[in-house]
């Protein structure tokens, strides 16, 4: 995710019809904001109406009950009943389906500058969510529940020569953050984050050869870093490749030029990461690996132009679609003073249903269904003030969805609890408490 900063009001209806005229999209909006909270996000093709009111409790692919009561606050975590869907039966989907759910360090060793402004390169982990990390929080999270950490990592503040040699201060960090997860048995996903840039990768034809030159060096040194260690830790290409600054930043139109180049581009790019990390030692040749389409979107993951890469003969399903899904987008990321945003979620509403059920539905038919794993990498709901319940009933809904489907969802946690930013905090990292017990405990029951 990036620091947010928002479209106007125009541009948004326009990109909405855009989007309805296309069939095909992807949105998010990436920038600095007057907080350290840091997410962009990803739209869905219909706008969620604000009509939690509907309560049909006879949707096809959910079947409401009764509440049942947590006392916290008198919010109440509701019933949800979702069919499982037929899963083929391989090792893939069973690995993915024991990472059970996942929490992101967001805003931390993300963290970067255009330019190295600070002097000490440590300093940058903590320079935007505020807390340096301990091995006590990854801790706190496994007591939750949760089974699988994402560790979004950004490089090029730490790099130097024309061949991007890693930082040795900053890469024994990283693997410190990694072994905090990891010795406690729990599953890593590692990538390569805010990167993206004309210096360093950006997809399209006439930065490709030093996107490909980037992409492959940063790998190269990771996989040999971490080839001794197990499945445990899947390797992650690149995050929310996309063309930054342009009006298709967050909207694919594959009726573009740039558009269709631009999904080449990152075709290539996830290849020559398979490729790198393939041709390393260790653990690396049979690794689970995860590679993202157009802006990791659902729509991204579904375009018919993406590819999976080629793998090594003797693995099968060994890589893992990867979609960022914050939907409803009106409900899950916009802001709430933008025109078309709500703070209300229902989750025994089919409207409240219907954009999650929509996504959810192509990647199972196209990925799931036919033995390839999905991970949702990143997903959650901003505090809009007062909607916790909205929250809770939100994150229920959306778990027992996607487990049902055989999938597993990561919430995106940047530590940002106030201000007029993108709230997505879970664990108050300064005093390890979670400040929405009610939200961990809805997401816990539809884990299983």
């Amino acid at each position: 995710m990036g620091k947010a900063k928002h479209s106007k009001i125009t541009l948004f209806i326009i990109m909405i019809i855009l989007t309805f005229a296309l069939g095909t999209g992807c949105s998010k909006n990436d920038g600095t904001s007057d907080t350290s909270n840091e997410k962009t996000k990803e739209t869905s093709d219909d706008t969620v109406k604000k009509d939690v009111e509907d309560k049909d409790t006879t949707d096809k692919d959910g079947k409401m009950g009764d509440t049942n009561s947590q006392t916290t606050n008198n919010i109440t975590i509701p019933q949800v009943e979702i069919a499982s869907y037929q899963i083929p039966e391989n090792d893939a989907l069973k690995f993915v389906s024991d990472m059970k759910i996942g929490w992101n360090l967001g805003n931390t060793l993300d963290a970067n500058s255009e330019e190295n402004t600070l002097t000490d390169e440590l300093q940058y982990e903590s320079s935007w969510c505020g807390v340096k990390t301990s091995k006590e929080m990854i801790t706190k999270l496994k007591e939750a529940g949760f089974k699988t950490v994402r560790i979004p990592v950004s490089w090029h503040n730490h790099v130097s020569g024309i061949d991007y040699k890693i930082s040795e201060a900053w890469l024994n960090r990283v693997q410190e953050v990694v072994d905090y997860a990891i010795d406690q048995d729990m599953y890593v996903i590692l990538n390569i984050h805010h990167d993206i840039s004309e210096k360093y990768y950006y997809p399209d034809n006439k930065h490709l050869k030093n996107s490909t030159l980037y992409v492959k060096s940063i790998w190269k040194q990771l996989a040999e870093r971490f080839n001794k260690y197990d499945d445990k830790l899947i390797l992650e290409s690149i995050n929310e490749p996309r063309l930054v600054g342009t009006e298709n930043e967050w909207w694919l139109d594959m009726t573009k030029a740039n558009c269709k180049e631009a999904v080449d581009c990152i075709n290539q790019l996830n290849q020559v990461f398979v490729d790198t990390v393939r041709a390393s030692a260790g653990n690396n040749k049979t690794r689970y690996l995860m590679v993202p389409g157009y802006c990791a979107s659902a729509d991204g993951a579904l375009n018919d132009a993406f590819v999976i890469p080629k793998d090594s003969k003797e693995n099968n399903n060994k890589i893992i679609v990867s979609v960022h899904a914050y939907t409803p987008y009106n409900f899950a990321l916009q802001p709430q003073k933008e025109s078309g945003s709500i703070d209300q979620f229902s989750a025994s509403s089919s409207v409240s249903q219907k954009d999650i059920n929509t996504f959810m539905d192509g990647l199972y038919n196209k990925y799931i269904s036919k033995g390839t794993p999905v991970v949702i990498g990143e997903f959650g709901a901003m505090d809009k003030k007062n909607n916790l319940q909205s929250r809770v009933e939100y994150s229920a809904y959306y778990i027992a969805a996607a487990r049902a489907r055989g999938m597993i969802a990561c919430w995106w946690d940047n530590n940002a609890f106030a201000g007029e930013g993108e709230n997505f905090g879970l664990l108050d990292r300064k005093t390890l408490t979670f400040t929405y017990p009610d939200i961990i405990n809805a997401l816990m029951k539809y884990t299983e």
